[in-house]
């Protein structure tokens, strides 16, 4: 089967084009300007919509098989499809069982089968006692190892200590996979919060010293043993400035930070409100503007959503306590056009870059993430100037609750595709699905 997809704004590694992408069975074949255009190949004109490759989510918690009721493949993957996300890759929890066993990982295949829009990856986890796993994990295809260093959140996934990665870290270094790592320390004194749960009480209980502690103690295990090394959700700008010193020396270290640190900062947190609960924590509006100069100069390679959903119930809302609440925000089906609304001066490059290329480079897909000959062709059509009203009619993810509710949101995503196949229509999920299960070995 080939097809033409036209546009006047094609944004691929070497520069905007105005043309066409020529596509083959599924594959890029060429990317043509406006004079090289065949005829008689069927097309599809975006005219000045942008087409951008699908992006790459390397941070999601679908929760399933065992927490479905929080998130499940199908809602999760539709709402990734509603995104412009092509390719996602699910944390190794809050499932039951987490995913630190070769059995666990065929269980979330298993309860992947036949719910996905897009395609699907997975992460498995270090947990204390478990390094011996992690060759059968690698060896089915999982493509990277999660680690805490503070409490997960659930019992069944314990924070890693020193000794753990010590044992974990030689044998990633050997089979050069990735450990991902969410990095806060416990601190051994704290204010008093006198009895307040709200957000200020709740950020002031996880301050930037919890992360830059974290990331020093990283630093140092990665001179001893130089795995990869992901940082996770990089909330703390105090630790741009120790991560830049290091990665001068090692290629091998990335890192990340998340949609709802650019766009929110403390701030515009309302009252009591916990659907705002995260951890790290959402910071303050000086923090938010060095996160963005970070990503700019380089500092912080990519965007991930860190999807993390619950039941309404479990989210405190008639309290507003933020201790009580579980800790996470929704909002993979709304990462481009936040992102797009908390830019100012960004570029669709940066965007493909941040949210695409890199994050498929480093987790070792390596056929997604451009626009260009033997790539797949997975496409997110954008409209830079359309607007997003998020509302619950339009949510698709399980739980309708994120702070992003009520929120008129610039740019819209109008449609995507998976290896050439429509997969989200305006609203609309055209049948049947076309995700699969993938694996790194196959990457």
């Amino acid at each position: 089967m080939e097809s033409l997809f036209r546009s006047t704004c094609i944004i691929t590694p070497s520069g905007v084009v105005d043309g066409a992408v020529h596509v083959r069975d599924g594959m890029i074949v060429a990317v043509h300007d406006t004079s090289e255009i065949a005829c008689g190949i069927p097309s599809e004109d975006f005219g000045g919509l942008a087409i951008l490759p699908g992006l790459v989510d390397p941070h999601v918690h679908i929760n399933d098989p065992g927490r479905s009721d929080w998130e499940g493949f199908e809602t999760a993957t539709r709402a990734a499809a509603a995104g412009g996300i092509t390719t996602l890759i699910d944390m190794p929890l809050n499932s039951s069982p987490v995913t630190t066993t070769l059995s666990a990982l065929h269980a979330k295949h298993e309860a992947a089968k036949g719910k996905l829009s897009v395609d699907v990856g997975f992460h498995g986890g270090l947990i204390p006692g478990n390094s011996g796993q992690i060759q059968a994990l690698a060896g089915a295809g999982v493509f990277g190892i999660k680690a805490f260093l503070v409490h997960s959140g659930i019992d069944e996934f314990p924070n890693a200590t020193m000794v753990d990665l010590r044992e974990a870290m030689p044998i990633l270094q050997r089979l050069n996979l990735p450990l991902l790592v969410h990095a806060e320390l416990d601190e051994a004194t704290l204010p008093s919060r006198d009895g307040r749960t709200d957000h200020g009480a709740w950020s002031a209980s996880r301050p930037q010293s919890m992360e830059v502690r974290a990331i020093d103690m990283l630093l140092r295990l990665h001179e001893e043993f130089p795995c990869p090394l992901h940082i996770v959700h990089l909330a703390a700008s105090d630790g741009i400035a120790p991560l830049r010193e290091m990665r001068t020396r090692w290629k091998n270290i990335t890192v990340e930070t998340c949609p709802h640190y650019l766009f929110f900062s403390e701030s515009m947190v309302p009252p009591n409100n916990t659907l705002f609960k995260c951890a790290p924590p959402i910071r303050d509006e000086q923090n938010k503007k060095r996160l963005w100069e970070g990503l700019e100069k380089g500092d912080i390679d990519m965007i991930a959503s860190d999807h993390s959903p619950c039941p309404p119930g479990m989210k405190a809302l008639d309290t507003g306590d933020f201790f009580r609440a579980w800790g996470g925000i929704s909002s993979l089906q709304f990462g481009l056009p936040i992102l797009w609304s908390a830019s100012v001066g960004l570029a669709l490059s940066d965007v493909a870059r941040w949210m695409s290329s890199t994050p498929a480079r480093v987790f070792g897909l390596g056929d997604r993430g451009a626009i260009a000959p033997g790539y797949r062709a997975d496409f997110a059509v954008f409209d830079p100037r359309g607007t997003t009203f998020v509302e619950p009619s339009m949510i698709q993810h399980r739980h309708k609750l994120t702070p992003y509710a009520g929120r008129k949101l610039q740019g819209r995503v109008v449609r995507t595709y998976l290896q050439g196949t429509l997969v989200f229509d305006d609203g609309k999920f055209p049948g049947p699905l076309s995700g699969r299960a993938i694996s790194r070995s196959q990457s």
